[in-house]
């Protein structure tokens, strides 16, 4: 259904312009030297390839950072497994894995993390398919040097920096072929610009946004396809997976797999069908639904406005709800409601309210980084908002996409529902992010890996769904051994909660899938959701040069190192329940126990728990084992009842990274100049006996000093490598500052009358 968009979407969008200019601004202001923030966690940035069909197996190459003595490669699938792969002597290939994927795997993505010295890492995507795939065997960045690409195919690549990636395939006339570029779905940092072009290399067609590139082969001949980043960057993480495949002339173009944004975690809600009970009439004018509705359509063709009328009755309040951009599409729902008025030819509609976008749950950093607010948005362009008629009469809404002038894909679909009252909930959460006086322009994966004694915090938020207001309480099962969680609820009317970890300092070194969930008293019934988790998909050091890049991952793996222990652990000395009455002031006594030295001696701790975050800010003394924490009731004024809260700053700790690596290359290198001096010594030894041997004796000789020679050079080499490797890891283990949270232990306050 296509009208003319109303008056207030069009300043609707007017605004929306002017804002994304303003951000881009921003964000192109310039460049600022980045902090060292956050203790190094493990991270894997790249498995190539990056996925691989059903029923093979396929050898991949994996690239991290902090993986040292990696251990398993694992997937959230059962159907897909990994081995290290070794080599001739039965010896492990570093970083090499043999990834065998079931036959019955159903195609899609899958989360891939890896074990190391620290712990788990965060994730990233394997993707398996139903076509053969393959990898370039040599370098393409020419029309000569094209690789051959077969129709029906899957090529996983890496685009090469300042270059383009030259592909060639027959096609055959009358033949409808698309080319996909899979990169920004599967965590890539690929913008990428797709070219078709005929056997010279002559443009043909080029597909700049992301979109699927659609054509029908006018003739049977050579054609070659182009891949660029859209700026010309490239190197490891900019990866792609090129997708070739013939499809018949009337089949729509496919909805290829990709990861969810942040703003999915609200979506669907609770007890929704699986398919909607209307379709839009695509040649109605105007089409008549009964309220409630659950109605599916699409944004197409483009500058498309869907107009749905219906009656209602004075007094009656209605929840609307529409998803698109949380069901992957590039889109921004907004709704303009209209009442009629007037009869005949005197009828006239008149605009009653506007619906737009759902607000992110707490306020978000202004500029991709958590200066003013954390690097994640839980908001989301779709509609979530209520209709209260204060008229019996006829009503209509008009649906439309801001910017679908520009828009004309018919995958851009909605599900628009309007409901009575249901009262629910949804929560996502993320790895907490410092926020630093001089800008922490770090947005960083953070996986669940402690150290021990140590604490993390996770931030958890929470989208509100038709009215309901009150308390969300948190909690954490299927922890390792030694490690507890305390969930500081989100209070009501409130969207922001904390999850504190804890791993004990005697914690043994461990792994286990946790399960986060958050639940809340609804008209009586106890109603619990799992909490989605989310991480940036790449760890970005400076978020003026680079737009961090949230999703949302599957699964919530929590381990445990020994390799290293927190540097700073701060606790209660008095581990119990601290009671106070209504007004007092209350005393907590900390133990600090430093493991580090740090970068200043005083340390300002704040306080995170429902009720007690107006608590002032107080120093405590890094030089002291001990400390007083005040906190005055009269000033921040809680209820009664039992709370749990935890005190936070940032510490600069004086970090050193992996200091057992540098005893080890010390030995290693010990053994290796011992042995080329054992081999030395013998040469010498045996080019002595060749001297004064008989002549019949000397090709024995000149052959095992020949053999010496061979031996000594290898020895050589080793002392050269373990001297660099020692002078390496001692570099990587000096003291550096580096800022951190620092957190202390859960602490239990009653506050009595």
């Amino acid at each position: 259904m296509r009208r003319s968009i109303p008056i207030m979407q069009t300043t609707r969008i007017v605004a929306k312009a002017l804002m994304l200019g303003a951000s881009w601004a921003l964000l192109s202001a310039g460049l600022a030297t980045a902090q060292s923030v956050c203790l190094p966690l493990p991270r894997l940035l790249s498995i190539m390839p990056m996925g691989g069909a059903a029923g093979t197996t396929v050898e991949a190459t994996i690239v991290g950072e902090n993986l040292e003595d990696t251990g398993d490669l694992l997937f959230d699938h059962p159907g897909i497994n990994a081995t290290a792969k070794r080599d001739g002597n039965g010896k492990i290939e570093p970083n090499k894995y043999l990834i065998s994927i079931a036959a019955d795997c159903n195609v899609g993505l899958f989360e891939s993390r890896i074990t190391s010295r620290l712990g788990i890492s965060s994730a990233r995507i394997f993707s398996v398919g139903n076509l053969s795939e393959s990898m370039p065997s040599t370098p393409n960045t020419t029309l000569a040097t094209a690789a051959p690409l077969a129709v029906n195919s899957i090529c996983n690549a890496v685009v090469t920096s300042r270059a383009v990636d030259h592909y060639a395939f027959e096609a055959q006339a009358g033949k409808r072929y698309i080319v996909h570029c899979c990169s920004r779905g599967i965590d890539s940092k690929l913008d990428p610009v797709v070219i078709l072009a005929d056997a010279n290399g002559r443009d043909l067609k080029v597909e700049r946004t992301g979109n699927t590139l659609d054509f029908t082969a006018t003739e049977s001949a050579k054609h070659i396809i182009k891949i660029h980043e859209l700026t010309f960057k490239g190197g490891p993480g900019y990866f792609y997976r090129l997708v070739l495949q013939e499809l018949p002339v009337d089949a729509p173009v496919p909805v290829f797999p990709s990861t969810q944004s942040v703003s999915a975690f609200s979506w669907p809600p609770a007890n929704l069908a699986d398919a909607p009970t209307v379709l839009e009439d695509e040649n109605a004018e105007s089409q008549s639904i009964t309220l409630p509705c659950d109605l599916v359509g699409r944004f197409f063709p483009a500058a498309d406005v869907d107009t749905y009328q219906f009656t209602a009755n004075q007094g009656d309040l209605w929840w609307v709800e529409v998803a698109s951009e949380r069901l992957g599409r590039p889109t921004d729902p907004s709704i303009v409601v209209q009442q009629s008025q007037g009869l005949d030819a005197e009828q006239k509609w008149v605009d009653l309210t506007e619906l737009n976008d759902i607000a992110s749950p707490v306020k978000v950093s202004s500029n991709g980084y958590a200066y003013d607010g954390p690097p994640f948005d839980g908001g989301s362009t779709d509609i979530l908002g209520k209709l209260e008629i204060k008229e019996t009469g006829t009503y209509r809404i008009l649906l439309t996409d801001l910017f679908g002038g520009t828009r004309k894909d018919p995958r851009n679909i909605y599900r628009l529902i309007v409901r009575k009252a249901a009262p629910d909930f949804a929560v996502v959460s993320w790895g907490l992010h410092m926020e630093l006086r001089n800008g922490d322009r770090n947005t960083l994966s953070k996986p669940l890996a402690l150290r021990a004694g140590g604490t993390i915090a996770l931030e958890v938020v929470a989208v509100r769904r038709d009215g309901f207001d009150g308390e969300i309480h948190l909690t954490m099962e299927g922890l390792p051994q030694g490690v507890t969680a305390h969930g500081l609820k989100i209070a009501a009317g409130k969207s922001r909660g904390i999850v504190l970890l804890t791993a004990s300092e005697s914690a043994p070194q461990s792994l286990s899938q946790a399960a986060l969930n958050a639940s809340a008293t609804i008209n009586d019934q106890l109603v619990t959701h799992p909490v989605r988790t989310a991480q940036m998909a790449w760890p970005v050091p400076d978020a003026w040069s680079e737009i961090p890049s949230p999703r949302l991952v599957r699964g919530l793996p929590v381990s445990v190192t020994t390799s290293e222990t927190a540097p700073l652990t701060i606790s209660s000395t008095e581990p119990k329940v601290h009671e106070v009455k209504v007004g007092e002031k209350l005393s907590i006594p900390l133990r600090l126990t430093a493991r580090s030295e740090f970068s200043g001696n005083v340390l300002q701790l704040k306080t995170f728990g429902p009720s007690f975050e107006g608590n002032p800010p107080f120093d405590v003394s890094l030089t002291s084992p001990t400390a007083e924490a005040i906190v005055n009731l009269a000033a921040i004024k809680p209820p009664t009842g039992e709370y749990t809260i935890a005190f936070y700053g940032t510490a600069v700790a004086k970090y050193r990274y992996n200091p057992l690596a540098v005893s080890l290359a010390e030995n290693e290198l010990k053994k290796v100049e011992a042995e080329a001096k054992r081999i030395s010594e013998e040469l010498t030894q045996q080019s002595q006996a060749l001297a004064s041997s008989p002549v019949e004796k000397k090709t024995e000789f000149e052959q095992v000093i020949a053999a010496l020679n061979t031996q000594k050079q290898t020895a050589e080499a080793s002392v050269v490598a373990a001297n660099a490797t020692l002078k390496n890891v001692t570099a990587q283990s000096s003291p550096r500052d580096t800022a951190e949270i620092v957190i202390s232990e859960p602490i239990t306050i009653r506050v009595n009358p």
